[in-house]
């Protein structure tokens, strides 16, 4: 490593980085972002901070620190300017499309945002006095009023945090249910074309899960999971539309031949997006159904958070809800139901039947979100969300089609897909995976789509192009996907090395999520050497 007259260095060489022909790294705007440890300095700060003396009558005694804090020094420009060069590197919604399968990752329309920020909703706490927060109570039995709607169910439970909070909510109702009947069951099936989440979540609340399995169309096998169903069966979690993108057409016939079993159906809603304003699940007869808001109603979605999970409810399960809850009443929809109601709502509605289970949080949900989702429900209106299914839809069939003869679509020959479509690695050349396709994607400049996923199909990769992209996007994506299928189909051995404009090439990704390295260590090379790779590998 040389240093220049101006006591400027270049950060240390970083493994497999494109050699760009700059002596900063640097590709015009594409800026090389060193380690904040390697433009920092430790011995120094960007404050003047006076040097206190340390006091023998400190409050807190031995926790004093007695070593040095090894944070790096920087000034206010360097800080901002260091992430900011990091932000720009990462893919995000308002950059392109996001085709991750099964995740529902579009746009999210500002305004939304706005009406989230106004005062009274993104400045409320949790622990204001009840008179001071009528008005967010009302939006949420709003938001809630129409949940119920379109998925014409009976009640539903607001405070779920994720689809998968979510998930356990709708099988503690089930749980609490059976209970209450004094009905001992402990099997939970699982058709292998529902989320993962789905056999972990009834695990976690104690039951044994057994896979049912699909037919060669993509779908539960009908006649399997009737010849399963016994006095044993709790339940059955189905994901409909289902995780290889299709409809599930005998879902009635499931819930009916479930219910006359003696258990119930619970349904994966973290694809209702794809049947909003067409379909309403209770119809289907579903027992109960989580809906991801931070999908289906366009909230931020992403980054750990925060989602939210509502839970709707059939009849035959809303006495089992979470406190607080909405249900359906015969003179229409009451406000949230507080632990203090229970009991006189219970004998005016439910004739003396509400066996609530307790509570999933502490406090109603996530206001935000709330305030996100009604905005999107009342500013499409129910001709509006129709069409976002039906664009959704329309979206992924276009895909589908205009890649099928690049790439295998093991399910094209059932049918139209709904809102994802789903293309397996067959018939890529010697030694060429869907993990080479994904990284030659991102020299494309696009964000993968999800890989190995679902497992029914090997090499899967799933593409929801969401309802918010425009056709002149989509054919850009099928361009990009098409050039890279077709490498991957002749053989290309570079697809191995991709990518190789990105900001750092392929990483060896089991390695890193096994074992991250989470503390930096100063690489030291010998007198006049540059660091090796390993010791790179150590920063």
């Amino acid at each position: 490593m040389t240093i220049n007259q101006s006591g400027w260095k270049p950060s240390s060489p970083v493994q497999g980085l494109t050699d760009t022909g700059t002596v900063t790294g640097n590709r015009a705007l594409m800026l090389e972002e060193a380690l904040i440890f390697e433009i920092g300095d430790s011995d120094t700060t960007g404050v003047d901070i006076e040097v206190q003396a340390a006091s023998s009558k400190s409050a807190l005694g031995g926790l004093l620190r007695s070593t040095p804090i090894g944070l790096p020094g920087l000034t206010e420009p360097e800080t901002v300017r260091h992430y900011t060069r990091l932000s720009r590197q990462n893919y995000a919604i308002d950059l392109g499309l996001f085709p991750l399968g099964s995740c529902t990752m579009k746009h999210n329309p500002r305004l939304n945002e706005k009406v989230a920020r106004l005062p009274g909703f993104a400045d409320i706490h949790p622990l204001a006095p009840r008179e001071t927060v009528s008005g967010a109570l009302e939006l949420i039995n709003t938001l809630a009023h129409w949940l119920i709607e379109l998925t014409g169910m009976h009640g539903v439970a607001m405070s779920p945090k994720a689809g998968a909070h979510g998930e356990l909510c709708g099988i503690l109702c089930i749980r609490a249910a059976l209970e209450a009947r004094g009905d001992p069951r402990s099997v939970v099936l699982v058709p292998e074309s529902a989320h993962g989440t789905n056999p972990a979540t009834a695990a976690f609340a104690g039951y044994r899960v057994e896979n049912i399995p699909a037919t060669e169309a993509g779908r539960v096998d009908l006649e399997a999971l009737k010849a399963r169903l016994g006095p044993d069966v709790a339940a059955v979690m189905i994901t409909n539309p289902n995780t290889c993108g299709l409809f599930e057409p005998d879902m009635k016939a499931i819930s009916d031949a479930v219910h006359a079993a003696g258990g119930f159906v619970y349904c994966d809603g973290a694809n209702f997006n794809a049947i909003v304003g067409k379909v309403r699940p209770g119809d289907l007869g579903v027992d109960a159904m989580h809906i991801n808001l931070h999908k289906t109603f366009s909230t931020p979605h992403g980054g750990g958070g925060p989602g939210s999970g509502p839970v709707v409810l059939s009849e035959a399960l809303s006495p089992f809800g979470p406190l607080p809850y909405t249900a359906r009443t015969a003179d229409g929809v009451v406000h949230l139901i507080e632990e203090e109601q229970a009991d006189a709502f219970s004998d005016e509605h439910f004739g003396g039947r509400l066996q609530s289970f307790g509570r999933m949080t502490a406090f109603h949900g996530q206001m935000g979100m709330f305030t996100r989702a009604l905005a999107y429900i009342l500013s499409h209106g129910a001709d509006g969300l129709m069409q976002v299914a039906e664009d959704a839809v329309l979206n992924a069939n276009y895909i589908l089609r205009s890649l099928e003869d690049v790439l295998d679509a093991p399910f094209a020959h059932s049918g139209p897909c709904m809102h994802e479509a789903l293309f397996s690695d067959k018939g890529f050349g010697e030694g060429i995976s869907t993990l080479d396709l994904a990284k030659a994607l991102i020299d494309e400049g696009f964000h993968p789509m999800t890989m190995y996923f679902p497992l029914v199909v090997h090499g899967a990769m799933l593409v929801e192009p969401t309802e918010t992209e425009s056709k002149a996007a989509l054919d850009q994506f099928i361009a990009a996907l098409r050039h890279v299928a077709e490498r991957a189909r002749a053989g290309d051995e570079s697809l191995k090395t991709a990518p190789n404009y990105a900001p750092r090439r392929r990483l060896d990704e089991t390695l890193a999520a096994r074992k991250p390295v989470v503390a930096w260590r100063e690489a030291v090379p010998a007198a006049g050497e540059a660091p090796t790779p390993s010791e790179v590998g150590d920063r």
